[in-house]
């Protein structure tokens, strides 16, 4: 008793509250019995004594502590702080130190958002001074946590450092408020934000606002979303960290407690619901943004000789990678994931259209009269798009301007393609490093590879019009062609004897022709086309060499000297289409081989040394029947040695 007493005398406030704390931790039940003995007169008399010693230095501690605060001196401030555990005040403590932090947060973020009124617009940092404000003000508030941390840890115990972060996030808020305010009225952004709307609502808005001009506010608005973003993080590791060591014997019960706390303060203060309202303003504006540079873009579309694409494809990817890694840099994942699928609906909807709608002009017909229905046809197309305001053109091309715009087309669809899964493997590595530094919740990782997914069936539709665009290529511009010159062989007579054999061997009759026609017609569109096109387009060609082949093979007639000469005839075509691609095209060919076999047999019945188990690895692909059909084409074979085969 008499320590206390004279530590009050000396102002010795540690050593008094030290002494009070001993009696704050002597057990009730012992004090009791004690008061039971002799000396319980004496006893109530000290303990009333100290009781009094209590209060008085309680009331001393706290207004020793206000006129600290007020005079703004950090070491007494401190000093005090230190004591009121010591006199069981924990809450009261945190409560009055918190406020006097508050007070120097709040200075030091007036003064910075005064620094950002006074800023001349020519300052380097003048387009992100609102996002500067906000760090400024998140790093004052992160080096104070981690500057008391050990203060509050020591003398508080562990688990209260929540209570404080607690109160510097109610002063966060507030300032965060006051920041986003003046970032609001400075940077317009409202009205930017309801002109947008407008637009997007009515396609012909007369105040229709330059998508240069939300360029820099965008930027800004992620910049602020990042550093908030990374702010709470920093208080969710020190917060959880605090936790677990607090509540390492803590039942389960309090363990959920406190996760609810902690989501409660990271997910309902302030700053996290301001920052969503912007973001949410911000999505709509960049999508804005994209779609109006993205129809710049094709509008202002431009091919030069000797490209394999126009200018558009390389403009609409870039301009797309641009908005997507702006809000990638915003570290929301929610945001980045709205980016995302706005980019495909543009690429699937908007710009796949418009060169589907180049492609439905078909590639230009040779004959007049096809040609004539080819005009016809691009000239409704073309009506019908530009009334629908998505089509623009100069008037008819010329018939060699419209086949290099319909070969441009199609290596822009397949660079499409294949930008769109180099963007979504570069996204993917993106969002894995975003993820794995804490961003986002625990369904993040679900939200991204959904929206990758999409992106991924988006480079399959493109896949899907360039299959769609070689195939009227092939319709229009090499069937047409190859079936004439394939139908030139049943002008050449292959019922022959010796004497002819020789002569078609000096005088080759058809295939060597036939071959020159179609390197002449591949050449065209080798010079036109990606490698890649280019090799599609040459399997598509194979395909119908050997469709019509056959064809006209089953019209022929052939003596046993007829089969040799198809036979040479089939493996110089072979020969050649084996060179000019790199598909296998054994197989588009196995059934005129096995044709070419059956014409070169010497009787009827040699036939059964190759099939059936005598087939050995030869998988035949005619059927019985077509084996007799093609039989029948020899003129010295008999028709009823045909029939009897047993096949």
């Amino acid at each position: 008793m008499d320590g206390v007493q004279t530590a009050l005398r000396n102002e010795d406030y540690e050593q008094a509250a030290a002494h009070i704390h001993r009696y704050l931790s002597l057990d009730k039940s012992v004090i009791e019995l004690s008061r039971q003995g002799k000396e319980g007169s004496i006893i109530d008399a000290n303990l009333k004594l100290l009781q009094e010693a209590e209060q008085r230095l309680k009331t001393i501690v706290t207004e020793k502590f206000d006129l600290a605060m007020k005079q703004g001196d950090l070491p007494q401030v401190e000093r005090f702080f230190k004591i009121f555990p010591l006199l069981g005040l924990h809450e009261e403590g945190l409560s009055k130190f918190s406020e006097y932090l508050c007070k120097q947060v709040a200075n030091k973020a007036e003064e910075n958002l005064l620094l950002v009124m006074g800023t001349d617009m020519s300052d380097r940092r003048a387009a992100v001074i609102f996002a500067d404000t906000l760090t400024l003000l998140f790093e004052g508030i992160a080096r104070i946590v981690e500057t008391h941390q050990p203060i509050v840890e020591t003398y508080y115990g562990l688990g209260r450092l929540y209570t404080l972060i607690k109160h510097l996030q109610v002063e966060c808020d507030r300032q965060v408020e006051k920041v986003v305010d003046k970032f609001i009225k400075q940077r317009d952004y409202h009205r930017q934000f309801q002109q947008v709307q407008n637009s997007m609502m009515r396609s012909s808005a007369t105040e229709k606002i330059e998508p240069r001009e939300l360029d820099p506010i965008l930027t800004e608005v992620t910049l602020m979303n990042a550093r908030s973003e990374l702010y709470l993080r920093f208080i969710k590791r020190r917060i959880i960290s605090d936790f677990e060591v607090g509540d390492s014997m803590a039942s389960e019960e309090v363990k959920q407690e406190h996760q609810k706390y902690l989501d409660k303060l990271l997910n309902n203060c302030l700053l996290s619901r301001t920052m969503q309202e912007l973001i949410g303003y911000y999505i709509t504006m960049e999508e804005y943004f994209m779609r109006e540079t993205v129809n710049k873009a094709v509008a202002m579309d431009m091919y030069e000789k000797g490209q394999l694409i126009s200018s558009m494809v390389d403009d609409v990817f870039y301009i797309v990678k641009k908005c997507i890694g702006r809000a990638l840099s915003s570290s929301s994942i929610d945001c980045l994931c709205a980016m995302i699928n706005h980019s495909t609906t543009e690429l699937e909807s908007d710009f796949r259209e418009v060169l589907y709608n180049k492609l439905k002009l078909g590639f230009p017909a040779t004959t007049f009269q096809d040609f004539q229905r080819g005009v016809t046809s691009a000239v409704n197309i073309m009506h019908s798009s530009l009334q629908q305001g998505k089509f623009d053109t100069k008037g008819i091309e010329s018939t060699d301007e419209a086949k290099q715009s319909f070969l441009v087309t199609l290596n822009n669809v397949e660079v499409c393609s294949e930008n769109i899964m180099t963007l979504k493997k570069t996204l993917e590595s993106d969002c894995s490093k975003l993820l794995s530094q804490g961003f986002g919740g625990e369904q993040a990782q679900a939200k991204i590879d959904s929206c990758l997914s999409d992106m991924a069936a988006v480079s399959n539709k493109f896949r899907d019009l360039l299959q769609e665009g070689l195939n009227e290529l092939n319709s229009s511009a090499i069937k047409p062609q190859v079936k004439p010159w394939i139908n030139l062989f049943l002008s050449v007579s292959h019922n022959i004897e010796e004497e002819e054999f020789n002569d078609y061997e000096a005088n080759d009759p058809w295939v060597q022709q036939f071959i020159v026609n179609l390197e002449q017609q591949m050449a065209e569109f080798k010079a036109g086309l990606s490698p890649v096109i280019y090799d599609s387009l040459t399997s598509l060609m194979t395909s119908l060499v050997a469709i019509e082949l056959e064809k006209v093979v089953l019209k022929s007639t052939f003596s046993r000297l007829g089969g040799l000469q198809f036979d040479k005839e089939l493996r110089s075509l072979i020969a050649y289409l084996t060179t000019v691609t790199t598909w296998t095209i054994r197989d588009k060919f196995a059934r005129l081989s096995q044709m070419a076999t059956i014409l070169n047999l010497e009787r009827v019945t040699e036939i059964l040394d190759y099939w059936g188990p005598n087939s050995g690895p030869l998988t035949w692909r005619l059927t019985p029947a077509e084996v007799r059909q093609v039989l029948a084409l020899r003129i010295d074979f008999r028709s009823e040695d045909i029939k009897r085969l047993r096949l």
